[in-house]
């Protein structure tokens, strides 16, 4: 934890985003450097312009090779494009709308200028979603899209996602095609064609701001939260929800103060994060300290990270863990829409807290626990077999009253107002009902820790097997499962689980940042869970070292 974590930053924090601009475009990359090619993790490729590792080059290539696979998917509709906040995020909005346009690709970018030219992830999913309904999966007038974003990353960094025309992220296959394409290309030095200003200027709009919010009321009982009053407040963290807290404050009658200053590319305003970085991560007590001065006069404080698909709720308990949280909208879900499919499940990530499955297994659902990425979600969200899927670092969407689908990308927005909608409806906040739900199922602890990590070491750690763990006891307990393989669906967890009667651990690399995250949790109480922190490195690094 760095001596600054959870303080305001200060100027000798901030980024120098002429330079950062500038090295976007004067940079040229190093395919033979295996840290200055695309790669794409979790949530897309992202780097630095800095580093020479999102650079104009990048995102030709990476624009250029999307271009030639939605055209070998016989992907022939509209590209929807949108970009975050972030320094990087606009210039690289451009360039691959330059070389989309130039291949042929009938763009649609942002309608209004200032904040409404943002573009959330999720509106970019439901845009999608809403295009695609009732087409076939072979029509060729699909819809598939681009986030520009590195979500909740430094403001330094860069990221460009793929959604193809289920709306949300790409699978692996996707990917690595496009990665493995992108990279023949910056090899090959290739001249890859650009579209002129006029054709930019000239580029197909869309009103996202207006298409997400005016539909909000098939996915969030608005009546109950106009009804209520819930005292709300937001605060977008200077992300690309800035433009839709307005809207939904002005148009829909929601007793709503948006806090913060607006968008500022050098993020000067935030509090720093567990490294003393400045990160815009809402599930974080460090980066939410920003919103404590406005605690008082409301019931519900929630945030946003860059791009919108990661949500933070405060009540009056102050941050809830996001594990908390999505307990509590499962449990509240699952007994307020009535339309849902009763054969549907519920999904969580594996290293999402027990207390989910023990709410879920109460509700007669079944549980599809996958491995970290959204991805996974994707499919059942899409037909309606999932009707909410959400991850711990929290990140969920869930389906329309009808069970159609709303996002099948994360929806921080959509999960803000649902932490209203509780409260109006339950007269309880989510922590309060979080509090009933452990004296009913028992009361967890949990932590995740991020630990620095060479790429060799999370190589290792993303290749390991139930054989390279050899103990069969841990912080007391014995050892009753090790996977590196989900149970939900087999696919590899890319990572390391441990589980015990009465706790688990999970060790796994970041895709997006040179760390190793450990999780743990323990039904027996906080020193029980040091224990297991304690014993989970120690394996961990034994593993490792082997």
């Amino acid at each position: 934890m760095h001596e600054r974590a959870g303080t305001p930053a200060r100027p000798e924090d901030l980024i120098d985003v002429d330079a950062l601009l500038a090295a976007y475009t004067e940079i040229v990359p190093d395919p033979a450097n295996p840290a200055q090619r695309v790669v794409f993790g979790t949530s897309g490729h992202r780097g630095s312009a800095l580093a020479a590792s999102f650079n104009e080059a990048h995102i030709a290539a990476i624009s250029a090779a999307i271009a030639e696979y939605r055209a070998a998917q016989g992907i022939d509709g509209p590209l929807f494009i949108g970009a975050d906040t972030h320094a990087l995020s606009a210039p690289a909005q451009r360039t691959a709308i330059e070389v989309l346009l130039a291949a042929g690709v009938r763009v649609i970018a942002a309608a209004g200028d200032g904040d409404a030219a943002f573009v959330p992830t999720p509106a970019l999913s439901h845009a999608i979603l809403r295009h695609n309904r009732g087409r076939d999966a072979d029509d060729a007038g699909r819809a598939d899209g681009i986030v520009v974003t590195p979500s909740h990353n430094p403001p330094s960094d860069g990221g460009f996602k793929y959604n193809p025309p289920h709306g949300g992220p790409a699978d692996s296959d996707a990917t690595g095609w496009i990665a493995a394409r992108a990279n023949e290309l910056l090899e090959a030095g290739a001249d890859i064609a650009r579209a002129d200003a006029g054709a930019v200027a000239a580029v197909e709009r869309y009103d996202f701001v207006n298409a997400y919010v005016d539909t909000l009321g098939e996915a969030i009982d608005l009546d109950a939260i106009r009804a209520a009053k819930v005292p709300l407040a937001v605060h977008p963290l200077g992300g690309a929800s800035v433009a839709y807290w307005a809207a939904i404050r002005d148009r829909l009658g929601i007793e709503l103060t948006v806090l913060g200053p607006g968008v500022d590319p050098q993020w000067g305003f935030m509090h720093l994060d567990w490294d003393g970085k400045i990160r815009m991560d809402p599930s974080s007590a460090n980066v939410m300290s920003t919103v404590d001065e406005h605690r008082g006069p409301f019931a519900i404080i929630a945030g946003n990270d860059a791009d919108a698909d990661r949500h933070g709720i405060v009540t009056s308990d102050g941050l809830m863990n996001p594990n908390h949280y999505l307990a509590v909208a499962i449990d509240y879900l699952l007994g307020h829409r009535p339309d849902w499919s009763a054969e549907a499940g519920i999904g969580k990530t594996l290293v999402s807290s027990g207390i989910i499955d023990r709410v879920v297994a109460a509700q007669g659902r079944d549980l599809l626990e996958v491995p970290v990425g959204f991805k996974w979600f994707v499919p059942g969200l899409a037909d309606g077999s999932v009707v909410f899927g959400g991850e711990e670092s929290a990140g969920a969407s869930f389906l329309c009253f009808d069970g159609s689908a709303w996002s099948t990308d994360k929806d921080g927005i959509l999960l803000a107002l649902l932490a209203a909608e509780i409260q109006a409806v339950t007269g309880q906040s989510p922590s309060e009902r979080y509090r009933e739900l452990t004296a009913q199922f028992g009361e967890p602890a949990y932590a995740r820790v991020d630990a620095a990590a060479t790429p060799e070491q999370k190589a290792r750690l993303g290749a390991l097997s139930p054989d390279d763990v050899t103990d069969t006891e841990l912080a007391g307990d014995r050892i009753t499962a090790i996977l590196t393989e989900a149970p939900g669906n087999g696919a590899p967890i890319g990572g390391l689980t441990v589980q015990t009667e009465h706790a688990w651990f999970a060790a796994r690399p970041s895709g997006t940042e040179d760390v190793m995250k450990i999780y743990a949790e323990s039904f027996r109480g906080a020193e029980h869970l040091a224990e297991v922190q304690a014993a989970a490195q120690a394996l961990v690094g034994r593993v490792l070292s082997d």
